[in-house]
């Protein structure tokens, strides 16, 4: 099994940081921490990796960026944006989807030995290769996740605007509630929006899982909720592809929306605003967070570290449509 950065670090009684200094050669430590740490690379017989060594050699004119999935707008809203100001900026970009892949540990390894910097989309990259990047100094933005100590993070607001959506639709006489699309990950942006519309509705709505982030699941997680007993009397989606998936199978069981059922959706893609009915939503600027991204990173790449560690948060907006029963006129500024 091959021996990683962190074994090196226990051994040696310091942190990873410091034998990436070490091997490296990038900062000031002190010759006993030096020879411990080269004591135990040699008892180890640790290889550093291919990263450690690129980044060593220079710049590469290209960045990386990780999703989980290539599929949907949402996706592709933000890659437009990224791309955009990376051309802008003379820079190439190298794009990994981990989607159905093995060995992602591997590839994104690999790619951050070929880039100069890479932007990660939420928790596509396993906690520990998060460190192992971040002690390698690989200059790292994040996409719709908590913030990470050591990297920049971006996301848009949810929790505030779940709130008012929620909000909404209580103050328009609902009574039941399934939240479709339940979170899979502490601290993502699903986990924000569930955690805002169950601050508010209590226990009115229950978590409804599905399998992913598609039409398809929402369909299919709708179709087996709508046809139960307890039949919620709106659906509050975490995001506009489940939503329109909701929307089919309520169809499909004669249904309408919203007389018998209330549709949200968040996002704003294209086709919430062309469905039958319209989709009330949360819109969120998807090209502008590929944007930012792009020109964080390039700011951390250009400007050493006074970038890393920060936070920001993109502004999003309720818009109301006929999916959810009232309309746009109705709704107060």
């Amino acid at each position: 099994m091959e021996v990683t950065i962190y074994e090196v670090a226990q051994r040696a009684g310091v942190s990873i940081a410091t034998v990436s200094r070490t091997l490296r050669g990038t900062g000031p430590v002190a010759d006993k921490t030096r020879q411990k740490v080269l004591k135990a690379v040699e008892e180890l017989s640790f290889t550093p990796s291919r990263l450690g060594v690129s980044l060593a050699e220079g710049r590469h004119a290209a960045n990386g960026i990780v999703f989980p999935n290539l599929a949907g707008p949402y996706y592709t809203e933000v890659l437009l944006g990224y791309e955009e100001v990376a051309s802008e900026l003379g820079r190439s970009v190298l794009i990994l989807s981990t989607k159905g892949r093995s060995q992602v540990r591997d590839l994104v390894k690999d790619l951050a030995g070929r880039v100069d910097g890479m932007v990660v989309f939420g928790q596509t990259v396993p906690e520990d290769l998060v460190a192992e990047l971040i002690a390698a100094e690989l200059p790292l933005v994040f996409l719709s996740r908590d913030p990470v100590p050591g990297a920049a993070t971006l996301r848009s607001e949810n929790t505030a605007a779940a709130t008012r959506l929620a909000e909404h639709l209580r103050g328009h006489g609902y009574d039941s509630y399934a939240f479709l699309g339940a979170p899979y990950a502490v601290g993502d942006d699903v986990s924000e929006r569930w955690a805002g519309v169950s601050a508010v509705l209590g226990s009115a709505i229950e978590p409804v899982l599905t399998t992913e982030y598609t039409v398809e699941s929402g369909y299919a997680a709708a179709l087996e909720l709508l046809r139960s007993r307890h039949r919620p009397r709106a659906l509050i989606c975490s995001d506009d592809e489940v939503a329109l998936g909701a929307l089919l199978a309520a169809e499909e069981l004669g249904l309408a929306v919203p007389d018998d059922l209330a549709v949200t959706g968040w996002d704003d893609i294209m086709a919430a605003r062309h469905a039958r009915p319209a989709l009330t939503t949360i819109r969120q600027p998807m090209r502008e967070l590929g944007a930012r991204a792009a020109r964080t990173l390039d700011e951390l790449i250009t400007g050493g570290r006074a970038a890393a560690s920060t936070h920001h948060v993109l502004s999003t907006e309720l818009v109301v449509r006929s999916s959810c029963g009232v309309h746009p006129l109705e709704e107060s500024p």
